[in-house]
C-alpha cells in the first residue's frame, strides 16, 4: 500500500471527483461545527472553493480567507468567489498575523500536511484567543479506509494493482484527532464522525468520476494494465450498491474541533 504525496492542480478534475463529497460531509461538518455568525473565516487548504462556499451559505461570514498551496487551484477559486481573499500559501508558514481569525476550519486537507504540528500551531497563532478550530480528514487507519474512493482503491487492489494513498495520520482516528489537537494547546475538543452517502446516475457516471487523471484512483487505475483494468470495471459493475442503474454507496470522515485559550 504505497502512500504518496499528492498534488490537485487541475481544479476542474478535482471538483468533479471530489466535489459532490466535499460539499456533502462539509454541510453535515458546519451543523456539528456551531460557528458564529459574523465571523472572520480562514479556510485552510481551500482548494476549489467548495467548503468555502458552504461556509458563505451558512456561516454569513463578516469575512472570509482560503489558503492553498496549488497556485492553480488559487486561480480558480478567485474566480469562483471573487469578492473574498485567496492566497498561495504553506499551511505550516500562514501570510497572517496573530490572532487575525475568529474561526479557521480545514476540510479534507490533514491527511495531505507533512507538518501538522506545526499547522495546528498556525492556526492557533493566527486564531484569536477565544477562537474555534475544526476540520475534518478521511477516517483511516492501518487497517481500514473509509475515504470515498475506497471502492475503486478496493477494486485495483483485488485485481493485483497497488492502491496510491497519501499518508494514513494519527487525525483519522478519534483519538488521534483528541491528541493533535491537545496537543497543539487548545481546549474544549470534541470529536465526530461523519458519514455521508452519494448516488450516481450510473456506473459510467461513477467510473468517469472516479478515474479523472489528478485523482489517487484515477492514478491507481492508469497505472493497471488493460487486463486488469477491465477485470476491475467487471466486478465493480457487479458488486457496487446498485438500485436502477444508480450507483450508492457511502464513506466517512472523522471530524474535530477546539478553542484557543
Amino acid at each position: 500500500m504505497p502512500e504518496i504525496k499528492l498534488t490537485f492542480d487541475a481544479a476542474d478534475d478535482y471538483d468533479r471527483f471530489m466535489g459532490r463529497w466535499s460539499r456533502a460531509i462539509g454541510e453535515r461538518f458546519l451543523a456539528w461545527f456551531g460557528a458564529p455568525r459574523g465571523a472572520r473565516w480562514l479556510d485552510v487548504g481551500c482548494g476549489t472553493g467548495a467548503f468555502s462556499e458552504l461556509i458563505l451559505r451558512s456561516a454569513a461570514p463578516a469575512a472570509l480567507s482560503g489558503i492553498d498551496p496549488s497556485p492553480q487551484q488559487i486561480d480558480y477559486v478567485r474566480k469562483r468567489l471573487p469578492a473574498h481573499t485567496f492566497e498561495v500559501a504553506d499551511s505550516a508558514a500562514m501570510p497572517f498575523g496573530d490572532g487575525a481569525f475568529d474561526v479557521i476550519a480545514s476540510a479534507l486537507v490533514l491527511h495531505f500536511i507533512p507538518d501538522r504540528a506545526k499547522a495546528f500551531a498556525e492556526m492557533k497563532r493566527v486564531l484569536r484567543a477565544g477562537g474555534l478550530v475544526g476540520g475534518y480528514t478521511w477516517r483511516r487507519t492501518a487497517e481500514s479506509d473509509m475515504a470515498a474512493y475506497w471502492p475503486m482503491m478496493r477494486g485495483a487492489e483485488a485485481v493485483g494493482g497497488q492502491a496510491l494513498r497519501s499518508a494514513t495520520v494519527p487525525e483519522g482516528t478519534q483519538e488521534g484527532m483528541r491528541a493533535s489537537l491537545a496537543a497543539a494547546g487548545f481546549v474544549d475538543i470534541a470529536t465526530t464522525e461523519i458519514e455521508v452517502s452519494q448516488t450516481y446516475a450510473s456506473f459510467d457516471d461513477y467510473w468517469e468520476s472516479q478515474t479523472r487523471p489528478s485523482s489517487p484512483p484515477g492514478r491507481t487505475v492508469a497505472a493497471l494494465d488493460e487486463r486488469q483494468r477491465a477485470t476491475m470495471r467487471d466486478m465493480l459493475r457487479e458488486t457496487m450498491p446498485a438500485a436502477d442503474g444508480r450507483v450508492t454507496y457511502s464513506s466517512i470522515a472523522l471530524a474535530g474541533k477546539g478553542r484557543k485559550p
